[in-house]
């Protein structure tokens, strides 16, 4: 059954522009969409999550998804012209990557059913690696005018006088690559609809112009607000830089995090765009969040629904006891169970000083951990002072003065976490 994809998405707040027409066409009967993805990399990025959810809304509205990764772009390295060096990828990178970003896509797309709209990958390097350039400029090229092309705004804005860099080639030609792949989509699978970011327009619409041109058919072009902080700051990046989908590169941890520390302006805006909860849902989530906004019901639940579609149920439980960790009750069994990168991403910017591992294999006493050897206090009869009130623990747990830290306190073989009272943390590391 079909279900208004328009007005799924305008309650969300995902539509910026619709082409004229888009909503009628939708409605008539299953039809297969189409966005671009980039594989420059083996992940994706939070950024990648609005047009990721706009194919997922997609499906579960009856439509046939289809995400494309760029691999002949991919191949010119990007032509965004802000960067010096260029990002030449092989065609074995190229595949690997898409490979990795198909298994990310899987969180929230169907590819494996038999369902009639199963999403579906396509590398858009698989029909332009044997189109030649004269081929390109001749059956391509002749059906879009200089002027149509200078007309765009991310032509005009690249070549007016406040764009010291000007523009390349490759970059004026990119929307001419784009629209053929829309073309190629439109006649080989029947695709009538690109999707993408609000910037994107231009590069879509010269799509549906060859379409019209070449094809003599009719292609349709949905846009969505590019996301912006209430802040002004730059929404997918932290101060480590992007906020990725790949554990390995930002853990779930840092991730749920990042979700957990949006504003109520933001909160309120994510929770529409990147969890599937119903509009019902989502209204009394916002009341019962201004009833009483220091308790972060919001923030909690975007936190929790995205960290469970992007990673799973096991991650989620395990960010949140790495939460508690530093703002609530655990034991040194919770920390314990923390695999390294999640230690180090819980107290990341907590002091740290080495410790050689002779120190702990003969027993390290409080007094030489805290001061003379860790430094964690400024003198010897301050940790005394510490230990009698006693208001040190050692992996979360009170010590007196007599104890001695082993090897039986290590966390990861590596870390003990001294603490003096709720908030002052120290790690020591053992090499």
């Amino acid at each position: 059954m079909i279900k208004n994809f328009v007005e799924e998405l305008t309650w969300r707040g995902m539509i910026h522009t619709v082409m004229p027409g888009a909503e009628d066409h939708l409605m008539e009967s299953m039809r297969s969409a189409y966005v671009g993805f980039d594989p420059t990399a083996d992940s994706l990025h939070i950024g990648n999550l609005v047009p990721i959810m706009l194919l997922a809304h997609y499906q579960r509205c009856g439509h046939k998804p289809v995400a494309l990764v760029g691999g002949a772009t991919g191949m010119i390295g990007d032509p965004s012209g802000k960067s010096n060096e260029r990002n030449l990828l092989d065609e074995k990178t190229l595949r690997h990557n898409q490979e990795a970003i198909k298994g990310q896509l899987a969180h929230f797309l169907d590819f494996e059913s038999d369902a009639e709209n199963a999403a579906e990958l396509v590398n858009n390097y698989d029909w332009m690696k044997d189109f030649s350039f004269l081929e390109f400029i001749r059956d391509v090229g002749k059906h879009i005018t200089v002027n149509y092309m200078m007309a765009k705004d991310s032509v005009k804005n690249r070549i007016s006088s406040e764009s010291s860099e000007g523009m390349s080639f490759t970059e004026f030609t990119y929307q001419l690559v784009q629209g053929y792949d829309f073309l190629h989509l439109y006649k080989e699978s029947n695709c009538s609809i690109q999707m993408g970011g609000s910037d994107q327009w231009g590069n879509i619409t010269t799509g549906t112009e060859l379409i019209r041109r070449i094809a003599s058919g009719k292609g349709f072009a949905i846009t969505c607000p590019l996301i912006t902080k209430s802040d002004g700051s730059k929404f997918g990046k932290s101060e480590g830089g992007n906020v990725w989908l790949d554990a390995n590169r930002t853990s779930p941890y840092k991730f749920y995090q990042y979700w957990l520390n949006s504003s109520d302006e933001d909160a309120e805006k994510y929770i529409k765009i990147f969890t599937f909860l119903n509009e019902e849902e989502i209204n009394n989530l916002i009341a019962e969040h201004k009833e009483a906004p220091h308790v972060r019901v919001l923030q909690k639940r975007l936190a929790e629904e995205i960290t469970v579609m992007v990673h799973s149920k096991q991650d989620l439980e395990n960010a949140v006891k790495a939460s508690n960790i530093l703002f609530g009750k655990s034991t040194s069994e919770d920390l314990k169970a923390l695999d390294e990168k999640t230690f180090l991403d819980v107290f990341d910017g907590v002091p740290q000083t080495q410790i050689s591992k002779s120190e702990i294999d003969n027993g390290l006493d409080m007094i030489g951990a805290l001061a003379e050897k860790g430094g964690f206090l400024k003198s010897n009869g301050e940790a005394r002072r510490a230990l009698k009130e006693n208001s040190i623990s050692v992996n979360k747990e009170k010590v007196k003065d007599d104890y001695r830290i082993t090897s039986k306190d290590l966390i990861n073989n590596k870390f003990v976490l001294l603490q003096r009272g709720k908030k002052n943390y120290f790690v020591l590391q053992i090499v």
